[in-house]
């Protein structure tokens, strides 16, 4: 499979590059993280400015017409720099839902306001006892009166802090289990009978747990067909595991590059680190680990802008081999630097951090890795 990004590409991969670069170094985003609302609305307008917000979504919605490929792109440097900006819950998770199933009128109403960086929104799937099962939903929406009322709660839902709207995924028919019977919904966030419980994740990002009690929403609301939202929350989430890869990848490659730059500079015994061949063959067994991933990256991104469906396989290959590498390379780079490298004064273990939340979000790699070595089991 042959793949090379295009000029714009290019051209956006330089931009996103840069702007990491100036705006994105660990004091900075330390002091972003800890103040309100733990991501710089300057840095959010420029986004839209630039028009990265607008990348995904189809031109006749006043967005650019690009893919999984233009997120990959804008996620691989985002991963390096460790963004803060809700680009997933925004643009990926809710957008992504919007894009594909809302009304003409709701799109006409919520894209606009998006790219331009006026709206904030997230997507609340996940629920305490689904884990990994996406299909597994008892929030419960039933139908009074051309209306839906929304009873449950949802776990882990990112940028809910800030985030004007949700999408709700709701069970409106069907067992607990069901692929068939799944609904979704767009709800403001200040309706009566929704409760917040806003709390920081361990990687400096910002989370909450959302309880509907009796929440009213219009039937226009609804995103898709009745009972028929699985499909779509289905690519939506390959798109974010697509997503969080990219982003995996790109905070894979400083760790990588920073512990081989530590390994030449730190000495013992009248030798740079990087002479031993036991960390010779860490250093290389990192390398390869990345090099893996990126590779199974490119080809899963491509398989699924032709064709969704088919692309489920290795989707799948690629969230399990994220989550198993990613910690597999955290894990060396943080043991190779010794007690500093879990410091906060250190980039490194922030990095090792955001793969940890990475893997617990979508991924689920295997107890132990093929080395032998014990991993952290997340699924």
């Amino acid at each position: 499979m042959n793949f090379e990004l295009s000029e714009e590409q290019k051209m956006i991969q330089q931009s996103v590059e840069r702007f990491v670069q100036e705006n994105y170094d660990l004091s900075d985003r330390i002091k972003i993280s800890s103040e309100n609302p733990g991501y710089s609305k300057d840095y959010w307008n420029s986004m839209a400015e630039l028009g990265w917000l607008g990348l995904a979504f189809d031109e006749e919605d006043g967005g650019f017409g690009g893919n999984q490929i233009d997120t990959l792109v804008l996620m691989e440097q985002f991963g390096k720099g460790l963004v803060l900006e809700p680009f997933l819950a925004n643009i990926v998770l809710a957008g992504g839902a919007i894009k594909r199933g809302a009304s003409k009128a709701l799109k006409e109403s919520i894209i606009p306001k998006l790219i331009e960086g006026n709206l904030q929104l997230t997507l609340a799937y996940a629920e305490e006892q689904s884990r990994f099962d996406i299909e597994d939903v008892a929030t419960a929406a039933r139908e009074d009166a051309g209306n839906f009322i929304i009873n449950g709660k949802k776990s882990m839902v990112l940028n809910a802090e800030s985030a004007d709207k949700v999408v709700v995924v709701t069970r409106t028919s069907g067992s607990q289990v069901d692929i068939n019977g799944i609904s979704l919904f767009l709800v403001d966030l200040d309706s009566e009978g929704i409760e917040r419980d806003n709390f920081p994740t361990v990687d400096g990002l910002r989370a909450s747990e959302i309880s509907f009690k009796d929440v009213e929403v219009s039937a226009e609301n609804l995103i898709g067909e009745k009972d028929k939202g699985f499909s779509i929350l289905q690519e939506v989430v390959n798109d974010a595991i697509l997503a969080l890869s990219a982003e995996a990848v790109g905070a894979m490659e400083v760790l990588y590059k920073d512990t081989v730059e530590y390994t030449q500079q730190r000495e013992q015994f009248d030798h740079p680190l990087s002479d031993f061949q036991v960390l010779q063959h860490r250093m290389v067994d990192m390398f390869m680990e990345y090099e893996q991933c990126k590779s199974l990256l490119l080809r899963a991104t491509m398989e699924t802008v032709q064709d969704p469906v088919s692309s489920q396989r290795t989707v799948h290959a690629l969230k399990h081999l994220i989550g198993k590498s990613g910690i597999f390379v955290g894990e060396s780079a943080v043991q190779t630097h010794g007690g500093m490298g879990v410091t906060e004064e250190l980039r490194i273990g922030h990095f090792f951090k955001r793969l940890l939340v990475i893997c617990l979000l979508y991924t689920s790699p295997s107890p132990r890795d093929q080395r032998g070595s014990r991993m952290p089991a997340c699924g």
